[in-house]
């Protein structure tokens, strides 16, 4: 067997394997899917831990193997599907707590199709000139609980006005205007990659699990609709992804380079699945519903899931937008403050998850800054479109990447492409209203469970026997699920006198990822601790390879950095790569009070990236190899 690092058969340069990959290649790698070491993730049914990794690394392709427009298109419907599952968990949440039974309320069509056509726009944004991971862009639900909470005060205050459905909506709108502000100044000052780069993994590991665990309310109730149907889709996402991982459909070959050897069929049914499962399920339900057999249960719990105006047909072509512009109050500011805080928060979490699951450099701050900037740029648009939430990085399509093994820069731009043009259907939008409430829950309980698995992971760079890191932990995740049940069960208890400050605080601390990360980011920074204790990643003698890895993958176009060759003046020093000697310089001076405890770990040169485990006697991660690439298209 030929070594990672060395040229492929059919030709080409000595360059590392992984690195042409990253390069060139698109989408999952059609050679050595789980075989070599290092080369199948735990969650799919990898063998072989990849050499001091919590899961085994995804390979990477050679730019000679070029997977087919069919597989990007499949994978990019793949995104789409689990994107409406979101978009109409979302909306079905948020239209109960509006007013009822007001004159001229937008139909569900019209108000996806303003979310969609924004979702598409900021992931274009994303992919390209943002973060550049492959980020589907979703209203999160830390957009959600701010947006129920102002549409409830608004409900209970302006209850017996005409046309107050209109006014709420348009209020949300503001919020998000609001919060697309926000995130531009965030992420242009610096402060989101300024925060990410503080965040270890006593951070990291209880964030990513509440984000996770935040959706379990939700995802129970919207499977109690059908928990047969519910359980049968993730039946089969386990079983295809997981127990038939390695099956290799004959028919679904990749194409042979010129002077190569045959290539091997892909592993199709863990690469779609989501996909097939989902489609299967809708299937099902539409035969069973045609021939008139009951398969849903009349669970009073999803009773207030109902589709606003559902006999109201929309256009098939119209403008995504409402034709009134956003209502900005000081509700709405407060509202839209709390949004992009949340957001903020949870966006940068989504980023570390993404490169975590898919094998790549954690992501620098220009990344983590541009990122946060395509996302305001995203939620300005949804909220002046009149949508009733803004765009923030999905974290069930990440998981669903992770889980799938797909990280294809292309079928998210196509999957984005296709948002553009549903958002401007809203006949077609409304399509997805007929999904059953039952497949949205199932879709949230397979893909926020590897966030849950993903964020314990973290764990075992950190001492968790040490009393420190298990206060931290305990306290900031307990906290996060208690205060919101207190303040949901009896929000009369938060009262200043002045409301847009009750509104904010509300919104504040109803989002446990806020809460979450806030809590374990103050006491991680300020209780004491030792390097190992802490679990803090070690630079030294890992600089320059793990620079060049980050550059390949957030580096921004060539084109554009031409157009760049200075990133000194405000805003770009932020949003651009650092000179490499000025970032070593950081490094340094960051590291100061960490060099006498990272001495005798590792030699120069050697490239340890994580302390060692007390006891354990040897690193826990080292530099990845060149088999430990990316496995996802990464060009411009």
């Amino acid at each position: 067997m030929a070594k990672p690092g060395a040229a492929p058969a059919g030709g080409g340069s000595s360059a590392p394997y992984g690195l042409r990959g990253v390069l060139g290649g698109v989408g999952p790698c059609p050679t050595r899917w789980g075989r070599q070491q290092g080369g199948g993730s735990s969650m799919n049914g990898g063998g072989q831990r990849a050499p001091g990794a919590g899961s085994p690394a995804l390979p990477a392709c050679s730019p000679l193997k070029m997977c087919s427009w069919v597989l990007s298109c499949c994978l990019a419907l793949q995104h789409l599907a689990v994107q409406a599952s979101l978009l109409c968990t979302f909306h079905l949440l948020l239209l109960p707590a509006l007013p009822e039974g007001q004159p001229h309320s937008p139909a569900a069509g019209e108000l996806l199709a303003r979310s969609l056509f924004a979702c598409g726009v900021s992931a274009l944004l994303q992919t390209s000139l943002g973060s550049r991971l492959p980020l589907v862009q979703i209203p999160s639900f830390e957009y959600l609980v701010p947006a129920v909470v102002l549409s409830s005060h608004l409900s209970r205050t302006d209850g017996n006005g005409n046309g107050t459905a209109v006014a709420s909506l348009r209020e949300v709108s503001g919020a998000v205007v609001v919060s697309g502000l926000i995130q531009v100044a965030l992420g242009m000052s610096g402060v989101c990659g300024w925060a990410a780069r503080r965040c270890g993994p006593m951070v990291l590991a209880p964030s990513l699990s509440i984000i996770g665990l935040s959706a379990y309310k939700d995802a129970a109730s919207l499977c109690s609709a059908s928990w047969g149907v519910a359980l049968l889709l993730m039946l089969l996402t386990v079983t295809f992804s997981q127990h038939l991982g390695s099956c290799r459909l004959p028919f679904c070959a990749w194409p042979r380079a010129p002077g190569g050897s045959v290539e091997p069929p892909v592993p199709t049914l863990r690469t779609l699945s989501v996909l097939l499962p989902f489609a299967a399920v809708c299937i099902i339900c539409a035969i069973l519903q045609h021939l008139r057999v009951p398969w849903d249960s009349p669970d009073p719990s999803t009773a207030r899931f109902p589709w606003a105006n559902s006999t109201f047909q929309p256009p098939w072509l119209q403008l995504p937008y409402s034709g009134e512009w956003p209502l900005l109050t000081p509700r709405a500011l407060a509202v839209g403050i709390a949004m992009a805080v949340g957001c903020s928060v949870n966006s940068a979490g989504c980023y570390v998850l993404c490169g975590r699951l898919l094998r790549a450099p954690r992501p620098p701050r220009d990344a983590c800054n541009r990122g946060l900037c395509a996302e305001g740029l995203g939620s300005l648009l949804a909220g002046l479109l009149g949508a009733a939430g803004g765009t923030a990085s999905s974290v069930a399509n990440t998981c669903a990447g992770g889980l799938t093994q797909d990280g294809s820069r292309l079928s998210v731009r196509v999957s984005a492409v296709a948002c553009v043009a549903l958002g401007m259907s809203p006949r077609l939008a409304a399509l997805l209203t007929r999904i059953p409430l039952a497949v949205h829950g199932g879709v949230l309980c397979v893909t926020y469970a590897v966030a849950v698995g993903t964020g314990i992971s973290y764990f075992q760079y950190a001492d968790i026997d040490s009393g420190r890191n298990i206060f931290i932990v305990g306290f900031a995740m307990f906290m996060a699920l208690l205060v919101p049940r207190w303040l949901g069960a009896a929000p009369a208890h938060l009262a200043t006198g002045w409301v847009p400050l009750d509104l904010l605080f509300l919104s504040l601390l109803m989002v446990p990822v806020f809460l979450t990360g806030f809590l374990s980011f103050f006491l991680e920074n300020t209780v004491s601790g030792t390097p190992e204790e802490r679990g803090l990643l070690q630079k030294t003698g890992a600089g320059d390879g793990e620079r060049g890895k980050a550059s390949s993958v957030y580096g921004l176009p060539a084109g554009l950095r031409r157009l760049l060759p200075s990133c000194k003046a405000f805003p770009c020093c932020f949003l651009c790569p650092e000179r490499e000697e000025e970032e070593e310089k950081e490094e340094e001076d960051e590291e100061d009070g960490c060099r006498a405890a990272e001495e005798g770990t590792a030699a120069a040169g050697e490239g340890t990236r994580l302390l060692l485990k007390p006891g354990s006697g040897e690193a826990q991660d080292r530099q990845p190899g060149q088999e430990e690439m990316l496995a996802w298209h990464t060009g411009a």
